[in-house]
């Protein structure tokens, strides 16, 4: 088999899960070049590997450069992308700055392989919370054309990187040794630097800042929707997003009520979820199994459940989704588009 030599900008909470990916399956790589903002040693799953300053010849002679880009960070691709590219190499991007882009195609493998066909040398990964719903709804649309869908987000803080996870913990850490009760949860003085608010036993109802161009709305939620069309190929899709940040450290979650062209069962939903890839059924309400973020949570398939009719709208039907969203919601995702690139020859 071809070998071929792998870069990965960016080493946090996703740069480290892509190299984890990188070698759990298998991919034909020579050699993966670590770039980053400074050169150093860094220990990822027990193999230590020498990490690069950025510079724009470190990008030469690699075939394939994944770009780990935290949800909302800026910069690395936009100043380094497309010069990876001039210099021979094919861009996976994990970040947001060229999702929309008319020239690069935003893909999830499982659904829509082929606008790998005509790409310019960079692809751009979805965000992670368009992933984990897609993963759930792009099957039945295939079946059934989707006319609308409303999605409520439950998303973990791993989303916003590793100072969110270290966050979360602290305020955890800090209630029990407060002596705060569950009628007072809220903590004095508590660690604030990631989120606005308290994250610890509480929600909140903001991911990302508020779009201009949507009024009320914030640029999580824009994405869902810009980003879905451009995936499934209905530029004029109707949907409605609420993103909500939860305190959960892995997995995101999402509530989707669809409307469908024509009528659907639960049960031909549960038989397509059944023969779909990269989903699982875990449905059966009568003995509370769904899927759920500790349950799914560092595992590759997103769990599909409570499907059900939902009677306020025609042809309308209600799921729940859950997904890991650093893995198959980001490093997985764009692993698995270097090897769909290979599979096609594309790479």
């Amino acid at each position: 088999m071809k070998q071929y030599k792998v870069g990965l900008v960016g080493i946090g909470a996703v740069g480290t899960e892509m190299v984890k990916v990188l070698r759990q399956r298998k991919f034909p790589a020579s050699e993966i070049r670590i770039l980053a903002t400074r050169e150093r040693d860094e220990e990822i799953a027990g193999e230590t590997f020498h990490v690069l300053e950025t510079k724009a010849e470190a990008f030469d002679g690699l075939d394939v450069v994944l770009f780990a880009g935290t949800e909302g960070s800026k910069g690395a691709s936009k100043m380094w992308g497309w010069e990876a590219v001039k210099r021979g190499a094919v861009v996976i991007d994990n970040g947001d700055d060229f999702r929309m882009d008319d020239r690069v195609p935003l893909v999830i493998p499982e659904i829509n392989p082929e606008a790998l066909d005509k790409h310019q040398g960079f692809i751009a990964n979805p965000n992670c919370s368009t992933i984990i719903t897609l993963m759930g709804i792009a099957p039945l649309h295939r079946a059934n054309p989707l006319k609308h869908m409303t999605a409520v987000t439950f998303q973990s803080v791993s989303g916003t990187g590793r100072a969110a996870i270290d966050e979360l913990d602290a305020q955890v850490r800090a209630y029990a040794a407060s002596g705060n009760t569950p009628a007072n949860a809220g903590l004095a003085n508590v660690q604030k630097s990631a989120y606005p608010h308290q994250i610890a036993f509480n929600v909140l109802p903001q991911i990302g800042s508020a779009k201009k161009e949507m009024p009320g709305f914030t640029t999580e939620e824009a994405k869902m929707t810009f980003e879905s069309r451009k995936i499934l190929g209905v530029p004029d899709l109707q949907i409605g997003c609420t993103c909500v940040r939860v305190p959960v450290f892995f997995a995101h979650s999402v509530a989707i009520h669809a409307q469908f062209t024509n009528p659907f069962t639960p049960e031909q939903v549960r038989e397509i979820i059944k023969t779909s890839a990269g989903v699982k059924l875990i449905d059966d309400l009568s003995t509370s199994q769904y899927p759920l973020p500790l349950d799914i949570q560092h595992g590759d398939a997103v769990g599909i459940g409570r499907i059900r009719i939902d009677s306020s709208r025609e042809n309308g039907m209600a799921l729940w989704c859950c997904g890991d969203n650093i893995r198959k919601g980001a490093a997985q995702n764009a692993v698995q588009i270097a090897e769909e690139m290979i599979k096609r020859g594309l790479i």
